[in-house]
């Protein structure tokens, strides 16, 4: 299978650029597949799909393995260089087609209406213009194109959402690849103009303390027809 994007990007300016968070992030995602459940996350987030599909902030590429034999093909854009990398070995070790290639959510180097579903997994947390990239994700989409999301933002009680607000406006994003503790990604979507599908809230992990990012939301949505 021959990968468009080259591997890395080198010959480009990265969109995002977080080296050590990058090398972070990939060591700690790993350990999450089984300690806290995340494969189990990502099949459900996956199950059912079919056609072209786009993922939007792929990181390292963990969705990959779990992309059911009905996908055709699935671009994967990822800003950063170094999760870029290792998503292209992902990618090479899928049972279904994967195209890594370099790129920004707030502008998807891709046409319109082009593919039949789109993934954003652990992404809107750090985009810097959530609006722009759901516009985005709508013009990639084809009308009636469906998104699979599984998000973290806020929730809790009024001392839990006064913390992540707190953090948010100090260090948390300048440490964490420009991650968001306190956004509403189900708000964003209804904004942007989808169709909610069913979502349910999750905590992750499942069992154990309860962090200012173990407020999660796995869930579906819709872009409606032209005639909707």
């Amino acid at each position: 299978m021959a990968l468009r994007s080259g591997g890395s990007g080198r010959g480009a300016r990265d969109a995002v650029h977080h080296p050590l968070f990058a090398r972070y992030y990939a060591r700690v995602s790993v350990t999450a597949e089984a300690r806290m459940g995340m494969a189990g996350v990502r099949r459900r987030l996956l199950a059912g799909l079919s056609g072209r599909v786009i993922e939007i902030g792929a990181g390292n590429g963990l969705n990959f393995a779990h992309y059911p034999g009905t996908v055709s093909e699935v671009v994967a854009i990822e800003p950063d260089r170094v999760l870029r990398q290792l998503a292209v070995e992902a990618a090479l070790r899928a049972e279904v087609p994967v195209d890594v290639a370099p790129g920004a959510a707030e502008a998807l180097p891709v046409k319109s209406e082009a593919f039949d579903a789109a993934v954003v997994s652990l992404v809107l947390c750090s985009v810097r213009d959530v609006p722009r990239a759901l516009a985005e994700v709508r013009r990639v989409l084809r009308p009636g194109g469906v998104v699979r999301f599984f998000e973290h933002g806020a929730g809790g009680g009024r001392a839990m959402t006064f913390t992540q607000r707190a953090l948010d406006r100090t260090l948390w994003p300048r440490l964490n690849g420009g991650c968001h503790l306190s956004r509403d990604p189900v708000g964003a979507l209804r904004e942007a103009g989808f169709e909610l599908g069913p979502y349910r809230r999750t905590m992750m992990p499942e069992k154990g303390p309860t962090l200012p990012t173990s407020y999660c939301v796995l869930g579906t949505a819709r872009r409606p027809g032209p005639d909707e």
